[in-house]
């Protein structure tokens, strides 16, 4: 197969990239400056040139709380943007993953994880285009598209929750971490090699929603705590507090765990528990 990689200098990107290159697949990875997404044109010729067989779209507007204030901008890279792929995959034959976002549900869920097909119920404005993406990769590729929703990423490229505690351990005696919020967190290789898997299957009676975080759940402080632990630290040091002491433009969701019962329609496994994996990580980050 052929795989080309949209957002390939991110935290994820770079992890999808290197996934599939240790699998001896061959794979063109373009950041934004190889690829914008939001140019159809470009799209169209890149697409043309390179000939992939699956496109992985990692590419995306990140920026939570930014987006408030510039949902126009975000809604063309999370929301337009992916339409381009799939139109053009849709006309050239390629099939396509798409990496979206736990935000598209309100957050407010207590007793057990979201399956994959709950009602979504954006609270923000990034989840309001990040759900418009997923939408337009579902009208456009019906059978031949696959949404990944992931949450609570960390991985070795770039900055995350885990870098910033192991960075804060260094330079603190006290850290104080959210305790009512609840996730699953989430080792970015995790979610690559979860998409290398997935990537043949779809279009081969693979396609639809899938929800690639760990399994378990915890809190922030939680996570922190276990970071510490990890640096050989006290996680006394951590202290929880609640919500309302680190206000944001844009609500974090209270609750949002994913459920991961479809990938055994897709012959595969959900991805680890988050204390596994963040042990199996950890030599790569710290």
């Amino acid at each position: 197969m052929k795989w080309l990689v949209t957002g390939a200098g991110g935290m994820l990107g770079q992890d999808t990239v290197a996934e599939l290159t240790r699998r001896g697949e061959q794979v063109t990875a373009l950041d934004h400056a190889g690829l914008d997404i939001t140019d159809p044109d470009a799209v169209d010729a890149v697409l043309a040139g390179q000939r992939p067989d699956l496109v992985v779209n990692c590419a995306a507007y990140t920026a939570v709380d930014d987006a408030e204030t510039d949902e126009k901008r975000a809604l063309l890279i999370n929301g337009d943007g992916p339409r381009n792929l799939a139109r053009v995959c849709a006309a050239r034959g390629a099939r396509l993953v798409h990496v979206s976002t736990d935000y598209v549900f309100a957050g407010d869920a207590r007793s057990a994880p979201y399956p994959e097909d709950h009602p979504t119920a954006p609270r923000t404005a990034y989840g309001r285009t990040k759900l418009a993406g997923e939408q337009a990769v579902l009208e456009e590729l019906p059978e031949s598209g696959a949404v990944l929703r992931t949450a609570w990423l960390y991985g070795a490229h770039g900055r995350n929750f885990v870098s910033t505690m192991i960075a804060l351990e260094a330079s603190r005696d006290t850290v104080d971490v959210v305790d009512d919020q609840r996730g699953q967190p989430t080792w970015s290789a995790d979610v690559a090699t979860r998409i290398a898997d997935l990537g043949p299957r779809v279009g081969q009676g693979a396609s639809g929603v899938f929800h690639a975080t760990s399994s378990g759940e915890t809190t922030w402080y939680g996570l922190a705590r276990e970071v510490f632990r990890h640096l050989g630290a006290d996680p006394g040091r951590v202290r929880p507090v609640g919500s309302a002491a680190y206000p944001r433009p844009a609500p974090r969701p209270a609750y949002s765990a994913l459920g991961h019962a479809r990938w055994e329609q897709a012959g595969l496994t959900p991805i680890r528990d988050w204390r596994e994996a963040l042990a199996a990580a950890f030599p790569s980050l710290a």
